[in-house]
């Protein structure tokens, strides 16, 4: 069995559970607060779509970095060998489809999105706009999903760990 130092360790899981709550809690801020206070603000479609798009390719950054986070926690964890730590199957599972669906939303459908956002701003004639504001809408539904998702998925992750922690909790007493 490795060791790792405890400080290690400590250090590990607390940066783990912070890349998970900027992770879930970045998606409840966004959702629950920035959105809602953008279309309540701004006075146009345009800025407040700007700023929002702006808003989450800040998020997406955030997400990003914790991706990172949580799989190189997840690995080191694993390689310590500590039964106090060990890594489950749902987890792995769980936290790679997280990963796999950020990655869909940031690589391919939200760039998307964006182009075609600009496209639909850019366009003058009323018809082309609507058409094109037709064509952005149905590629943000599914990411508005996926998203939604996302969130559940994170929150499912914090179960895991949280029931984890009580499991070990008990075993140990």
């Amino acid at each position: 069995m490795r060791r790792m130092p405890r400080w290690g360790m400590v250090c590990c899981l607390t940066l783990e559970w912070v890349a998970l709550a900027v992770w879930v809690g970045g998606m409840i801020v966004l959702s629950g607060a920035v959105i809602p206070a953008v279309f309540n603000t701004f006075g146009g479609q345009d800025s407040g779509g700007m700023f929002l798009t702006r808003a989450f390719e800040g998020y997406h950054h955030f997400v990003i970095g914790a991706s990172g986070v949580l799989v190189v926690a997840l690995i080191t964890r694993w390689w310590s060998g500590e039964a106090q730590v060990v890594v489950r199957k749902s987890e792995v599972i769980v936290l790679a489809a997280m990963v796999v669906i950020a990655g869909l939303i940031i690589v391919v459908l939200h760039p998307e999105a964006s182009a075609l956002q600009a496209q639909a701003f850019a366009t003058k004639d009323e018809g082309a706009k609507k058409a094109a504001f037709e064509a952005f809408f149905r590629v943000v539904l599914p990411i508005r999903s996926l998203y939604m998702v996302n969130l559940v998925l994170g929150l499912l992750l914090i179960g895991v760990k949280a029931r984890r922690m009580l499991d070990d909790d008990g075993r140990q007493s």
